[in-house]
């Protein structure tokens, strides 16, 4: 290029800003995708061997706080509505996946409760949520 002379378009295109910025994304999308669960905050018990927890897609989450209250996904359910709010829950579902996370201070009475409250909705078999021992935080 010379003095006085018009520059040449370059019809090239540099997609390396493109990939910087994808790159970060995803990273964020990774760090940030276990953080967003359903349900309330709940403390739940270690265990020596936790089985395989499966795919979260399709499953409904029964959460039991410290304090004893019920959550179906991320909504608080008074107990006398805890199974028809299940039934709702479940829909037209075939074979729904009800998986209970509960507090570690909680009695084994309202965990069982709330498994006897599934069995009477309908729904057969029930996970339970654990931490491997060991872990740390949530």
């Amino acid at each position: 290029m010379r003095l006085g002379e018009q520059a040449k378009m370059q019809a090239a295109i540099n997609i390396t800003p493109l990939v910087d910025v994808v790159l970060v994304l995803l990273i964020i999308f990774m760090v940030m995708a276990p953080q967003m669960r359903k349900g309330p905050d709940v403390n739940v018990p270690h265990t020596t061997k936790p089985a395989n927890q499966g795919d979260e897609r399709g499953r409904i989450l029964v959460s039991i706080d410290d304090a004893g209250k019920l959550w179906i996904d991320d909504r608080q359910v008074a107990p006398e509505h805890f199974g028809e709010a299940l039934r709702t829950a479940v829909g037209a579902e075939t074979d729904p996946k009800v998986v209970i996370r509960g507090d570690a201070k909680l009695n084994f009475r309202e965990v069982r409760l709330a498994m006897a409250a599934i069995e009477e909705s309908g729904v057969r078999g029930v996970g339970l949520i654990a931490k491997p021992a060991g872990a740390r935080g949530d």
